[in-house]
């Protein structure tokens, strides 16, 4: 009995959890049939950077290497997808995977240079990384347009539709959420825990850490790519504001207010900050200061993040 009794709880707590999800996914599945076009698109824009944040959470919470060059990975997938667009009038396909691709060659150049640091080394280089494509973007203007940015049209005629192209993300995002759970909680993922609990330990018992920093790192942009498509199909629209270090920061913000290491706290996140951007915007200009006063509440009584100390909550009830 004495070595039953614990894991009661903890079955306990993964019952709620995916009673949780299940609500959470049936909310995202039909709150778009009542809203309006407008908080519709919200919600779509909630789903994107909800990837983006899954994606940073993959390094800052399962490997311990906080990036601040996400949103420059996710920035090139949106210029690449949008250029390649014009230059291919009608093509749907080849925009998309090229988008993709480079997003995940960048992360991979990108990793190369970054796993050889660890902590606050590694927190400043991915900015310079990201910089550096911030100021591609900014002065290659005979690719990029420079401050003017991009224009470009992927939505097939199935799509314009606001609902129809919700739907469509909604599907990619949920499959890409799987294969994000999936991959985080396979023997490789485990091996990222280890290296975050123990990077000394991980290399005694014969793990090649360099190997798996960098596998992650450019598995991570290659979900940062995916988001950063589908927001060249949202958007239709690209400048060097999409690649700033806002991006990043903005990105890494959702994913700590929903809780590093939890995963899906990262639609809580993105739900909370793009919320207060499209809503709280409306009824005062000083949104930003209230969703600093909101980030530094969380800090102090939900360090772990809100689904994170939600979660320990659950634990320390059962």
């Amino acid at each position: 009995m004495s070595q039953t009794a614990p894991a009661a709880p903890a079955h306990r707590v993964a019952r709620i959890g995916l009673a949780a999800m299940g609500l959470g996914i049936a909310a995202f599945a039909l709150l778009p049939l009542v809203l309006p076009t407008y908080q519709v698109s919200v919600l779509t824009e909630i789903l994107i950077f909800a990837v983006l944040a899954m994606a940073i959470d993959v390094l800052a919470g399962y490997t311990g290497r906080t990036p601040l060059c996400h949103g420059a990975i996710f920035g090139v997938a949106t210029y690449v997808a949008i250029y390649v667009s014009t230059q291919a009038d009608g093509a749907l396909l080849l925009p998309l995977v090229a988008g993709v691709v480079a997003a995940t060659l960048v992360a991979a150049v990108f990793a190369l240079l970054a796993i050889r640091t660890s902590g606050v080394y590694f927190l400043l280089l991915t900015i310079a990384l990201g910089m550096i494509v911030w100021g591609m973007c900014l002065r290659w203007t005979s690719v990029t347009g420079g401050e003017n940015g991009l224009r470009g049209a992927l939505r097939p005629a199935a799509l314009t539709d606001q609902l129809a192209f919700y739907y469509v993300v909604f599907a990619v995002v949920a499959v890409v959420a799987l294969v994000m759970w999936r991959f985080v909680r396979s023997p490789f993922g485990l091996t990222l825990r280890g290296i975050r609990d123990s990077e000394s330990r991980m290399r005694a018992l014969g793990y090649n850490v360099s190997l798996h920093l960098f596998l992650a790192f450019t598995i991570s942009g290659f979900f940062a790519g995916v988001a950063g498509v589908l927001y060249a199909m949202f958007n239709d629209f690209v400048s060097p504001s999409t690649v700033a270090l806002s991006q990043s920061v903005e990105g890494l913000l959702m994913a700590i207010i929903g809780g590093v290491g939890t995963l899906f706290g990262a639609f809580l996140g993105s739900a909370i900050i793009i919320g207060l951007e499209n809503f709280a915007s409306l009824y005062t200009e000083r949104w930003q200061t209230v969703l600093g006063l909101i980030f530094i509440l969380i800090m102090i009584f939900a360090p772990e993040g809100i689904l994170g100390r939600i979660r320990l909550w659950l634990s320390r009830r059962g």
